[in-house]
């Protein structure tokens, strides 16, 4: 009878899944709308470098909050509530940057930023195995192109409204809140995908995965951690850094640059399609440490165009290195503990993605930036290798075990 019941929702509300994809893209959209404005940001008010990373690294601490929560709460009330709370909540926040005047707004916003994008991408990612349940890799690929296709849109938006149309540090903010409205209604007609509801107490959800998965859970999240580390990097230096060592002072090249990257993210997923999950994100992992160490010489040549190609081939390494990692987690999770699974493998991206960049905030008060990101590039590159060995032999031992 569940399994009628699932057919019949599908055939009414077969608009469900690409909604909650199109969620999915436009909340890590406005994780990214702020990247091409943290120059005006630090021009206006004379941020430090450490600053900024800061009101970066905010976002990813309370998406390390929300991630330890929403999961289970998922499980025990449904997808929907939780999915449209997180939306008002970007609301909320977009409202915060349109009024913020100080650093003081800055970290409010982004804080609720986070703690809303970290609720969407769990329990999003929840939902939509919930709609499709024997197609986890198929919804892996498309999460993790949605995601990348969000982040192209919102930030080379961002970079155009902020560069050309009036009011650059509001304007990006009302046309994105605009889009979320838009999406919201559909969230609102949208029929609960979790109707086998856990039973208990909502509670902090330990960083646990099924005994049955471990080795799995741990090859893909060591995957998204060295991925996450990457985009710290792309999101919190790169763009500057390009721009300063290009001497292009024009907000479009750095959203330009992060738009590449995240557009040649999400084509490379859809190109891996057909290849393995394993083996894709072993690929990834590998490319993108010679891919972070390819930008060391390229900002030292000055070369624009150079920047950019740089871009393309870390946003490809980087979208096999992660897509291939959700798509193996998203095929192997157990669903009665898919809220859960989901928020410990967010957990430890967010966490990747938000130590390194505060590190490199702080040495960036120091040290010259064009001094620390080679120190910075080589460390993750680093992080990458070790994930590419353990994936090696996760696969070895795996293929080693009886059937």
């Amino acid at each position: 009878m569940v399994a009628f019941d699932r057919s019949i929702g599908d055939e009414t509300q077969r608009w469900a899944y690409p909604l909650l994809l199109v969620l999915s893209g436009v909340a890590l959209g406005v994780s990214g709308v702020p990247a091409p404005l943290y120059g005006l940001y630090e021009a206006n008010w004379h941020l430090s470098p450490l600053a900024t990373t800061m009101i970066f690294a905010v976002y990813a601490v309370a998406a390390l909050g929300a991630v330890l929560v929403s999961g289970r709460i998922s499980d025990v009330v449904g997808r929907k509530p939780v999915l449209i709370a997180a939306l008002i909540a970007l609301m909320v926040g977009l409202g915060v940057f349109l009024i913020a005047d100080s650093m003081a707004l800055l970290l409010l916003a982004r804080a609720i930023h986070g703690a809303a994008v970290g609720s969407i991408v769990v329990a999003g990612a929840a939902a939509l195995l919930d709609l499709r349940p024997h197609h986890g890799v198929r919804t892996g690929q498309l999460s993790g192109v949605s995601f990348n296709i969000g982040m192209t849109v919102a930030i080379l938006g961002s970079a155009l409204l902020a560069q050309y149309a009036p009011h650059p540090l509001r304007t990006p903010y009302a046309v994105v809140a605009v889009l979320c409205l838009i999406v919201g209604t559909g969230l609102v007609a949208l029929r609960e995908p979790h109707t086998a509801r856990t039973r208990g107490r909502i509670r902090l959800a330990r960083p646990a995965v099924p005994q049955e998965i471990r080795r799995d859970f741990w090859f893909s999240a060591l995957g998204a951690m060295a991925s996450w580390s990457v985009l710290g990097v792309l999101l919190s230096l790169y763009p500057s850094l390009a721009a300063r060592q290009t001497h292009i002072d024009n907000l479009v090249f750095g959203g330009a640059v992060v738009g590449t990257t995240a557009f040649a993210a999400a084509l490379a997923q859809l190109a891996a399609t057909r290849v393995p999950a394993r083996h894709s994100a072993v690929i990834g992992d590998l490319g993108m440490a010679i891919a972070l160490l390819v930008t060391i010489p390229v900002l030292l040549a000055h070369h624009w165009q150079l920047v950019f190609v740089a871009a393309a081939l870390l946003g490809a390494t980087f979208g096999l290195g992660f897509g291939g990692s959700l798509r193996h987690l998203s095929d192997v999770v157990p669903a009665g503990k898919r809220g859960e699974t989901m928020s410990a493998f967010y957990l430890l991206a967010y966490s990747a993605m938000a130590v390194p960049t505060l590190l490199a905030g702080w040495a960036a008060t120091r040290w010259e930036l064009v001094v620390v990101f080679p120190w910075f590039a080589c460390a993750v590159a680093l992080a990458c290798l070790g994930a590419a060995a353990a994936g090696v032999r996760s696969a070895r031992a795996s293929a080693a075990q009886p059937a």
